[in-house]
């Protein structure tokens, strides 16, 4: 009888398979362009025969896509694959990183965050599949189209497939020692806004409260708070269009992380206190969206850990695992008390920037290690 052990897999195909997803530019605030994103997702994940969900979009963001696979067993707990097709790269940014193969590296906008775990995951269930081996559990793919932001719109809706499964796979960037990722600190995001007095910047400047002035000097502060529990950091920096006035609004964004929730609490309680009025602006703090703190060392993401380590060495690959910053959707899962395991996507590097690459010596080993931990959980 074939195992894992046994499947082979085609680096070139699956670098040729991830060409068009990688071209098909789907920043988080462009529905429709993470709808066209998702009909690739869905017509991908019906070829491998699962039975497939469009969810429609809210908050004016785009759909999710469900898609379950056929198996003697579907409807019970099983295993649920967590992704998410939406990215932080305008549509454009194709044109100054384009899809193209250099030294051993595949670049392109998402390919690492996270289109190319994504998409080794199902080419894992694919050659299971073509193998003719049956994995012990069903499995449950959701794709979401707002994790880069924090997931405003989806969130129930993972909490909800979550709870009907016995694992949480999420193939978010692997880490640069083929590590993974057993737990991940809690993030904050705020919307500030100030709001000072208008006048004309070049007759009457002393007749205006500048609203921007006060947000720079904010913002420095807020940043100033940083320390080793808990980080603050400002983007998204928005005003008026007009020069020759003085500006009466002022808005940004603000970042929070902690490992503990204690010191996110802290942070939170610390950046709310800064609303009020000084210098003749109106400042105001408001809270966005919250990801939990998905605490490390719960026995039974530890336990899954174990298994996918056990795979890892398998293969000749060592597999450390640790907490980490920088949220991902497995914050909630992992929170729930679900046995979840992130960071089992592609191994690369420049994620979020115009230099976001994977290695492409181990596209296969990540797809291998997939396939292990899909076909042997139980």
């Amino acid at each position: 009888m074939k195992t894992w052990k046994d499947l082979s897999f085609d680096r070139e195909a699956v670098i040729d398979g991830l060409k068009p997803w990688i071209e098909c530019e789907s920043p988080t605030w462009d529905a429709a362009a993470v709808d066209r994103m998702m009909d690739m997702v869905a017509v991908k994940c019906a070829e491998l025969g699962a039975s497939i969900e469009r969810i429609p979009g809210t908050m004016g963001l785009g759909g999710s896509v469900r898609a379950r696979f056929p198996h003697t067993r579907m409807g019970e707990p099983g295993i649920m694959i967590s992704g998410h097709f939406d990215t932080v790269h305008p549509i454009g940014t194709l044109a100054q990183n384009p899809f193209r193969r250099e030294d051993g590296k595949i670049f392109g906008p998402g390919i690492q965050d996270m289109k190319g775990g994504n998409y080794i995951t199902l080419e894992a269930i694919r050659a299971l599949q073509d193998a003719g081996i049956e994995t012990q559990l069903p499995i449950v793919a959701l794709f979401t189209p707002d994790e880069e932001i924090g997931t405003p719109a989806t969130r129930m809706l993972i909490e909800t497939e979550a709870k009907r499964a016995k694992y949480v796979l999420c193939p978010e960037p692997a880490h640069a020692d083929n590590g993974v990722t057993t737990g991940r600190y809690a993030i904050a995001r705020y919307n500030l806004t100030a709001e000072g007095k208008p006048s004309h910047a070049g007759a009457d400047i002393k007749g205006g409260i500048s609203a921007v002035r006060e947000l720079a000097k904010r913002i420095i502060e807020i940043e100033e708070m940083t320390s080793e529990d808990c980080t603050f950091s400002c983007n998204n920096l928005a005003s008026g269009q007009w020069v020759n006035c003085v500006p009466s609004f002022a808005s940004a964004e603000c970042l929070s992380m902690a490992k503990e929730q204690a010191d996110l609490d802290a942070g939170v309680a610390n950046m709310l206190a800064l609303s009020g009025e000084r210098n003749g602006v109106t400042f105001t703090v408001t809270r966005g969206v919250t990801r939990p703190v998905w605490e490390s060392g719960m026995p039974g993401t530890m336990a899954l850990y174990e298994k996918a380590k056990a795979i890892s060495c398998d293969i000749g690959l060592d597999m450390p695992h640790r907490s980490q910053g920088g949220g991902s959707d497995a914050n909630f899962t992992g929170a729930l008390g679900i046995p979840s395991l992130c960071s089992l996507g592609v191994k690369g590097a420049g994620l979020h920037t115009l230099t976001e690459h994977i290695d492409e010596d181990m596209i296969v080993p990540r797809t291998r290690i997939m396939a292990g931990l899909l076909s042997t959980l139980d």
